[in-house]
């Protein structure tokens, strides 16, 4: 596999993603300690919806989807949305933003191998990227395992979210639909926003009141407009024009920014693996994005 070139827009969407994306691990988990974990996330997919729309509306983006591409939407919407946000959730209340976010970036190894049962072709330099990355995710991990030993069930659940959304980056490649990110997006948003409020009633019951104060609803607005509204659209664009292991290893940094945004903001005190861990992050990224001096 030849050396990935990124454009200049692309090159802008990752560095967007890596910063919304990486702090979103601190705010989920400060979240989630305010209000319930499902009601939470439902209403951020409502209120991101909704942002979508007036985005739609200035970029005069149409969001009508034809009616050939409803069933094939669906399936794509069951890992990529639903099984992603519901199982990732559910993991952060029961992990440290710093752990969640490292477990749930082991998205490319579940990308890379659901990629090969469509033969998917990852190459030498997927393969060097790819083995950086679990180093680094392993590094990351060396000072949680007595943690996470404590807690199989969120790790489980991350694990599970992972898995995922690595299938699913794939399925998008394999079932292309043609649609702007914006559009593809939003018109997942309902059959997600259904499951999550019915998993919301069934598991943490009916009688939650609405949010309270400045410190409940901050957290809503900034995965409305910072996560969904921006960097989930943002990622199905780069995850339709780049190959599975090129969209999943250039957004492994993210995973580091959760760790480092989780000390600043949360107290979770960083430890020389996770500065290692960085710098062989940073090594995958380099082995998938920059050319050779034959170029590749």
């Amino acid at each position: 596999m030849p050396a990935a070139k990124l454009s200049l827009p692309q090159i802008q969407l990752l560095l967007g993603i890596t910063a919304l994306w990486g702090f979103n691990w601190p705010v989920m988990k400060y979240a989630v300690t305010q209000y319930p974990p499902l009601h939470f996330r439902t209403l951020c997919m409502l209120f991101g919806m909704v942002a979508m729309w007036f985005v739609a509306r200035q970029m005069k983006v149409s969001l009508k989807v034809p009616r050939e591409m409803w069933g094939r939407l669906a399936l794509l919407c069951i890992p990529n949305m639903i099984g992603w946000h519901l199982f990732c959730i559910l993991a952060v209340k029961e992990l440290s933003s710093g752990r969640a976010a490292i477990l749930g970036y082991t998205m490319p190894v579940w990308a890379v191998l659901s990629g090969l049962a469509f033969a998917h072709p990852v190459g030498r330099r997927g393969w060097v990227g790819l083995s950086l990355a679990m180093v680094a995710a392993m590094l990351l991990l060396s000072s949680e395992f007595a943690a996470i030993a404590g807690s199989p069930l969120g790790v489980a659940l991350m694990l599970i979210a992972a898995a995922c959304w690595g299938f699913g980056t794939t399925l998008i490649r394999h079932y292309p639909t043609g649609l702007h990110a914006l559009t593809f997006t939003h018109a997942m948003m309902p059959p997600t926003i259904i499951v999550m409020g019915l998993a919301a009633f069934w598991f943490e019951g009916a009688e939650v009141g609405a949010p309270q104060g400045w410190s409940q609803w901050w957290p809503i607005f900034y995965n409305a407009f910072g996560v969904f509204a921006f960097c989930q659209v943002a990622w199905f664009s780069l995850a339709k024009s780049l190959p599975p292991v090129v969209s999943s290893l250039s957004i492994m940094i993210i995973p580091v920014v959760g760790v480092m945004a989780g000390s600043f903001f949360l107290g979770e005190v960083p430890h020389w693996p996770d500065f290692a861990a960085l710098v062989l992050i940073l090594g995958a990224m380099a082995v998938i994005l920059v050319p050779g001096r034959k170029g590749g």
